[in-house]
């Protein structure tokens, strides 16, 4: 399979203020005020005013972080590693990049085979100095004697970019798996933000703000599963309009292999409930969930919506109806009163307006993000389809935009990218899994949303990234460009590039 880097040399230098300044010896910039929220829908609410999550160095546009946990390190295999791309008035710019190893000047501990470091994640600002933060899990990682007890490590934000890091938690047990997955969210209302991680089958809530030193303003607090939950995925937003986020999570509830459902823990005052909800359908029932889920705004309103994922084919023995063959995904409102799952939509590619057909094991919904592609003030959805067969070629990949409206997201307007897409770099290979990863950022921040894909099976494991520009008429091809190892200047035997963007 041939290479689709753009090129080989690692550039250690960002753009700030308009000036192309080399690390670590860059004048301070001074943090640019967060965006202006997107315009009120029809139903004359509009999301309140929120802060960066996604700006490193402070400059006014969104950056993006990117995960490739299977990357070789130093010989050490499995170690993996993060990257960031700083965004600009021109969008992504892979000429002021950075990647990030656990054997990086600044990260503490040292990359070990296995160690997965990129399992996933999230950002914030998570010391209030006005930089956004790069939290990243490494789920695999070994401390003392434990195997696989994990790790929270921060990369702190500042005017120069990303530099210098934390520990924010290890594991004490075997199989913990600290930050194999990972959410923030500020629970408690206070403005400081707050983590969650997985660890074994527990929540371990970590409150902000946080010190240089990673020690956060309260003891670690544990809630712990008494029902064997069996979390797949948490995402965190102000799904009920009252000012502290809340989080949600799909889990494996159940004896049944396909059991899947949505819970939700609220935020308050207190903080994070040890409480939960369970989202239920228009039917009573508990609500068909899935493996992945993201929360964001869909339809206009103050309310934080969900998206739920789900990729794998089953059977819903509670209604005792199949699911759809290929894969779907659910849309869920927020309200008043949190997530309505009797409100919600649920679309697959058999749906009105969806391009190409419910296949077995096409995995549509395996990534899942929201953003407004076009400026309309409707967040639209991303959902990747990393198995798609594209005519003989197997697992070749697709990504698909469902467009946002005052009602949700309707399949009417959506439109598909793959690696054959008239304008796309590169061609559809068996196994290039595109789409395993999706994003919608507005990295030059005009309003609109331009889409990252990952294909971590491309070049037999290597893993490469995608970028489509966005318009007035939304995300386009023309444009497009892709970059990976030979970019990043990083190993790219088996590493998986691709795998996962920050949230």
């Amino acid at each position: 399979m041939a290479s689709r880097a753009l090129g080989t040399s690692v550039v250690l230098a960002i753009t700030v203020a308009a000036a192309v300044i080399t690390f670590p010896s860059a004048q301070a910039s001074t943090p640019a005020p967060a965006p202006a929220t997107a315009s009120a829908s029809t139903t004359g609410a509009a999301p309140a005013p929120a802060p960066r999550r996604d700006d490193f160095n402070g400059d006014g546009f969104p950056d993006l972080a990117f995960t490739a946990p299977g990357a070789t390190v130093g010989g050490k295999a499995k170690a993996g590693y993060v990257g960031v791309v700083y965004g600009s008035k021109d969008g992504l710019q892979t000429s002021t990049r950075q990647v990030f190893t656990q054997d990086s000047p600044g990260i503490p501990d040292t990359a070990e085979a296995g160690d997965a470091f990129g399992s996933s994640t999230v950002s914030a600002d998570l010391d209030k100095d006005g930089y956004s933060d790069l939290v990243v899990g490494a789920g695999n990682k070994t401390a003392g004697t434990s195997m696989s007890a994990g790790s929270l490590t921060v990369i702190w934000g500042g005017a120069h970019g990303l530099s210098g890091g934390a520990t924010l938690l290890t594991g004490d047990e075997q199989y913990d798996r600290i930050g194999g997955k990972i959410a923030v969210g500020d629970f408690n209302g206070d403005g400081a933000m707050d983590i969650v991680t997985l660890g074994m089958s527990d929540l371990h809530v970590l409150s902000g703000p946080f010190k240089r030193d990673g020690s956060a303003a309260a003891p670690v607090a544990v809630i712990r599963d008494m029902d064997d939950l069996r979390y797949m995925e948490l995402t965190a937003g102000d799904l009920n309009g009252d000012g502290h986020d809340d989080l949600a999570a799909t889990v494996h509830d159940g004896d049944e292999y396909d059991a899947r459902r949505i819970i939700v823990r609220n935020g308050s005052a207190t903080g994070l409930s040890e409480d939960y909800t369970i989202v239920k359908g228009a039917n009573g029932s508990r609500l068909q969930a899935g493996e992945t889920i993201t929360a964001g705004q869909v339809n206009g309103d103050k309310y934080a919506d969900l998206v739920v994922g789900r990729p794998v084919d089953g059977y819903d023995s509670d209604v005792d109806i199949p699911l759809a063959n290929g894969g779907m995904i659910t849309y869920v409102p927020g309200s008043t009163t949190g997530p309505r799952g009797d409100r919600a939509k649920s679309f697959n590619q058999d749906s009105a307006g969806v391009p190409g057909a419910a296949e077995s094991d096409d995995g549509f919904g395996a990534s899942v993000s929201i953003g407004d592609m076009n400026g309309d003030g409707y967040g639209d959805i991303a959902v990747g389809v990393p198995y798609e067969d594209l005519g003989t070629t197997k697992n070749a990949g697709s990504v698909l935009i469902l467009p946002g409206t005052a009602s949700g997201p309707t399949g009417t307007g959506t439109v598909g990218f793959n690696q054959d897409t008239v304008n796309v770099p590169g061609a559809a290979e068996t196994n290039d899994e595109f789409g395993g990863a999706a994003k919608l950022v507005d990295a030059n921040r005009d309003g609109r949303t331009e889409l990252v894909v990952g294909a971590p099976g491309e070049n037999a494991g290597a893993g490469s990234l995608w970028v489509f520009p966005a318009t007035a008429s939304g995300v386009t091809a023309k444009g497009s460009f892709t970059f990976g190892h030979g970019t990043l200047g990083t190993v790219a035997t088996g590493a998986e590039l691709g795998s996962s963007f920050n949230r």
